[in-house]
């Protein structure tokens, strides 16, 4: 696949993320919670990106913030994807009632909007990052499960699958063996996407105060942290929105390269 310029963007943008996540605690130049400066310092020698609103270094909350808000959001994403890839293909290969149930499951589920079922769920449950993630993952597998449905339909009708069931082979086997190997393609472009709502639904449960708490730091935290510093004309709070974004773009930037080289529908290999 050729790569162009924009996805090389993106992947450098991305790359530069996820290492600076990895390696978190060798790059920040201060602890999570030191008290390095004064409040709302200006960027300096010292504090390359100033400090916040009780005078800790915002260049290492946005390193140790990115940590958590990728990881969260990583985390989620898989959960959703195994979730809906699953039963939207055992949607597809069963069909029938199975098909029915699961649907009209997934359709109740996305009637609601999922910011107002995840502040419900989340103002009774426990907040810490296992139940956060999950939370997450569950509400954002309905999109993934229609995705994988729609894409499982068209190739459960081909004939290599369609020999394999002549042949005995178990739902099971035709779901990871003939369907997904050949659904690949769109779900990893998808995935990209995904991932991208799920930094920014995180990002917005933190600012609401329902998302990662305290010690821990991600990026929609830190906005909620330092968003009075506005009124006087600090920029502390634009410092992780403009992470948020620089991550959102960089990621679509690679997901947007790998949909428009795919298909969603690739020649099966024989049975």
């Amino acid at each position: 696949m050729k790569l162009t310029l924009s996805a090389g963007i993106g992947i450098l943008l991305t790359a530069m993320f996820v290492l600076s996540a990895i390696f978190a605690p060798l790059i920040a130049p201060y602890p999570l919670d030191l008290t390095v400066g004064g409040v709302w310092d200006a960027p300096s020698a010292k504090n390359w990106l100033g400090t916040d609103t009780i005078g800790r270094d915002i260049l290492s909350r946005l390193i140790y913030g990115g940590q958590i808000t990728i990881f969260v959001a990583l985390a989620s994403s898989v959960i959703a994807f195994s979730l809906g890839s699953f039963f939207g293909f055992l949607a597809a290969v069963r069909g029938g009632w199975t098909d029915q149930i699961l649907s009209r499951i997934v359709d109740l589920m996305m009637a609601i909007p999922s910011p107002i079922v995840a502040l419900v769920l989340l103002s009774v449950l426990p907040l810490n990052l296992p139940v956060l993630i999950l939370v997450i993952g569950v509400l954002d597998s309905t999109r993934v499960f229609r995705l994988a449905r729609a894409v499982s339909m068209d190739i459960a009708v081909m004939d290599y699958v369609e020999a394999a069931k002549l042949r005995g082979e178990g739902q099971i086997w035709v779901i990871f063996r003939e369907i997904l190997p050949n659904a690949l393609s769109p779900l990893v472009a998808e995935f990209g996407l995904r991932f991208i709502f799920a930094v920014l639904f995180i990002s917005t449960l933190s600012f609401l105060g329902l998302g990662v708490q305290p010690p821990l730091a991600d990026w929609g935290g830190m906005v909620k942290e330092n968003k009075d510093g506005l009124i006087y004309g600090k920029s502390a709070a634009l410092m992780p929105a403009a992470a948020i974004a620089a991550l959102a773009i960089s990621v679509n930037l690679v997901a947007d390269w790998v949909l428009s080289r795919t298909t969603s529908l690739k020649g099966g290999r024989g049975a």
